[in-house]
């Protein structure tokens, strides 16, 4: 069950995150899904329709967006992606206007599966890289020894 799931976190990256194709979403997320990420208001958000605004709102900001797996393990119903996305700022983003800058980022996503769909999600990214990245956040600044 295991490989099976591992192949379905990676249609996910592949179909829906690098292809755009947001109706696969309906085949791998469960209507009652949950997931956990700490950069959306309340920390959260549900089911294959919340996880397509998701998916619209980054794709929409980065039209060339692409993500590359690097490392994925998948024991017992979860699987972990370690992963990185980039892209470039054409679309606004959180109501912010394009910088029209290239950035990278870095994440892991935690998904656990039953009957072949996504039923709990947690995602970590560097949200504050990604910002600095587009100047909408100030580099951090050293102080002089």
């Amino acid at each position: 069950m295991s490989e099976h799931n591992k192949v379905l976190a990676r249609r996910n990256i592949e179909e829906v995150w690098n292809q755009g194709k947001i109706a696969v979403i309906d085949e791998l997320i469960a209507h009652s899904a949950i997931f956990h990420d700490p950069n959306v208001p309340g920390g959260k958000f549900a089911e294959p329709e919340g996880y397509k605004q998701f998916v619209s709102i980054y794709r929409t900001a980065f039209p060339d967006l692409h993500f590359t797996i690097h490392d994925q393990v998948a024991e017992s119903d979860k699987v972990v992606t370690r992963w990185s996305a980039g892209g470039t700022n054409d679309g606004s983003l959180m109501g912010i206007a394009a910088s029209h800058k290239h950035a990278i980022v870095q994440g892991v996503d935690i998904n656990r599966y039953e009957n072949g769909k996504i039923v709990e999600g947690w995602i970590i990214y560097d949200m504050l890289g990604l910002l600095q990245q587009l100047g909408m956040e100030p580099l951090p600044v050293a102080v002089p020894a």
